[in-house]
């Protein structure tokens, strides 16, 4: 499909740049009114995911047969501003909400060596399936994603292809790093430092953790060396979940690699002001001859921001899924 160029959305003229539009609505949005119900399910590798749920605001009314499943970013949960204000906009709108959080992401350590990783799709295919087998009155099911969410999305649809179809109605992504390696390489930029620390002490947290339950099977005398948070991934990601380095990792988990597998109608939004994303996020070659997928780029927005004039209104971020997932695309 063509490449779409957004000229309406226009951020607060007080938050200027794309780390401010990515940072303010991440510490200080508050978004009220969400009550999550959380289930546990097992993976098939003995693994445990917490899925949260929010129901429909006319669940008592009707039963909804529409579901949205929502994937969140590195290191983030279902408590993210940007999961829950999408949240809130989906079931104003009849939709019951799936929200899953990440093995280790969740609040407790998982049991397995490994973690998640920017391209774990099995643990998402674990979840639809649970959904799909367990939960048959959903009759509509679309995902969402956000960042390294919005990775694992593109990459499980371009893997699974026309398999998805009779189940998998629609997707919208935002902030997503199509090109992990290079997109890497932007956020250990001196300019993102403070992104890049802030991932690093949440991971190093979690191996402290996991060697704790296994020290026969994590080594944590690396971490006092590790600056980046390529060498993160160089010694503990792609090792963990059977990679040869970094640069192996990123690029079999690149979703721009799976875009022409997709064959559900699928929107990719991406701003060009986002500090974590490098040029390759932005190459509109990568959907010109798909026929399901749309790839939108905003002027501003930052990463995982776009917000409006308020921090506790609606964002354009979530006008624009709910927009999408109303449009018809026969």
């Amino acid at each position: 499909m063509p490449y779409l160029q957004e000229t309406t959305y226009r951020s607060p003229f007080y938050l200027f740049n794309g780390h401010l539009q990515t940072i303010i609505p991440a510490v200080m949005r508050k978004v009220n009114g969400i009550s999550y119900y959380r289930e546990r399910i097992t993976t098939p590798d003995e693994d445990f995911l917490d899925l949260d749920w929010a129901f429909a605001e006319n669940k008592r009314k009707t039963k909804p047969s529409q579901l949205a499943i929502i994937s969140h970013g590195l290191e983030g949960d279902s408590q993210r501003p940007y999961v829950t204000g999408m949240v809130r906009m989906l079931t104003s709108e009849g939709y019951d909400v799936l929200a899953w959080n990440y093995r280790s992401c969740s609040g407790e350590i998982n049991r397995q060596r490994r973690f998640y990783h920017i391209g774990a799709t099995d643990d998402l295919h674990t979840v639809v399936e649970y959904v799909t087998q367990m939960k048959p009155e959903y009759t509509e099911i679309v995902l969402l994603g956000f960042s390294a969410g919005g990775n694992i999305t593109l990459k499980y649809l371009g893997e699974q292809g026309a398999l998805l179809a009779p189940f998998i109605k629609k997707s919208v992504v935002f902030s997503v790093p199509l090109d992990v390696k290079t997109s890497s390489a932007k956020i250990s930029k001196p300019q993102n430092f403070i992104y890049e620390q802030r991932f690093l002490r949440s991971l190093r947290k979690k191996i402290l953790k996991k060697a704790e339950i296994m020290p026969q099977a994590i080594d944590i005398m690396p971490l006092q060396t590790i600056r980046k948070l390529k060498e993160f991934d160089d010694v503990y990601t792609a090792p963990l979940h059977g990679f040869k380095d970094a640069i192996d990792y990123y690029t079999q988990n690149s979703s721009k690699f799976f875009l022409q597998g997709i064959k559900v109608p699928t929107l990719i939004v991406n701003a060009i002001n986002d500090p974590f994303l490098s040029p390759e996020c932005f190459d509109q070659s990568l959907v010109t001859n798909l026929p399901n997928v749309w790839l939108q780029i905003t002027q501003a927005g930052g990463h995982c921001g776009f917000m409006y004039q308020s921090l506790q209104n609606t964002f354009w971020s979530e006008t624009r899924a709910l927009s999408f997932l109303k449009e018809s695309h026969l």
